[in-house]
This record gives C-alpha cells, structure tokens and sequence, in this order.
C-alpha cells in the first residue's frame, strides 16, 4: 500500500510543463493529497484555469500515481486560486539559477503597473536592482520581459499574482 510520503515524492518530480526547471509541488499547485480506500485523491489548483497545460499536469500525475500501484483521482480546485506566494523557497531558488526573477511576496492588493516598472527586481544573473521593465506581456500570462541594465542580460520576471 502507498503512503502519502511515497505520492509527494513521486509528485516532486513532475516537471512544470511550461518552466521545466521547477517542480509542480515546488511550483505550489499541488494542494492535499489523501488515499482512501485505496484511490490516492489530489487536489490541485492550476496557476490559471485557461492554463493550456492543465490536461498534461493531470495526466502526469496520475501516471506517477498509477506507477505506484494505486488507483489515482485528480480534482481541479476552482474554489481558491494559486498565488505566486504557494512557490517554495526551493522553487523559487530553482527559478533563479535558472535565469528567471521569482515573483515578489504578494501585497493585500494586486500590483500596479507602477510596481512592474520600478527597479526593485534582482537581476537573476548579476543580481543587479538596475534592471527596467521591456514588456508586461512575456510568453505566459504569468511572467514579464525585463532587462538588466548591468550585465545587460535580458530576462523573464514572475508577475505577482
């Protein structure tokens, strides 16, 4: 019989679809996982309920959880949405090294455009605060295009959400 430990471990190597060097449980979408009867059940919430990569996180985790042996139930949870404060300290980390800017902790409100534009962003290179806003719209919905007036490397920043 599976444990819960056993289904969190397998569930830590699931790489993001979209940012491969990040985990879905460092990412913070995984929320619970239960077995009963012997049906691990998880419940996850995806970073956006458009996310185009919503079947492929589904389909990956019940086939982790079928490589252990048990019968898998994954629920979409559309009463809460994921914030970028449910990223890992490891995740963000991950992010990093990886040449992204992890998100900023969320306020009580949602950022302004002020905010987006201000230079308080570190530079995942050089870890410059020189950095300026090139675009609001980056490949996702979830991220920015940024460029580090140091080290003159451009670079892709987590909007806060």
């Amino acid at each position: 019989m599976v444990n819960t430990q056993e289904v969190w471990a397998a569930l830590a190597d699931i790489p993001d679809p979209e940012i491969p060097v990040i985990s879905l449980v460092d990412l913070g979408v995984i929320r619970d996982v239960r077995i009963e009867s012997g049906t691990v059940r998880v419940d996850f919430t995806p970073t956006f309920l458009g996310c185009p990569a919503l079947e492929v996180m589904r389909d990956a985790m019940a086939e982790r959880i079928r490589a252990l042996g048990a019968e898998p139930e994954i629920n979409v949870r559309t009463d809460d949405s994921w914030s970028t404060d449910r990223i890992t300290p490891a995740g963000r980390e991950k992010l990093r090294v990886s040449g992204f800017a992890p998100p900023a902790p969320r306020n009580a409100a949602a950022p302004t455009l002020v905010q987006l534009q201000s230079n308080v962003f570190r530079c995942p290179y050089c870890g410059s605060t020189d950095t300026h806003l090139e675009n609001i719209f980056g490949p996702t919905a979830c991220r920015s295009l940024r460029y580090c007036a140091s080290c003159r490397q451009p670079f892709e920043q987590f909007k806060t959400i």
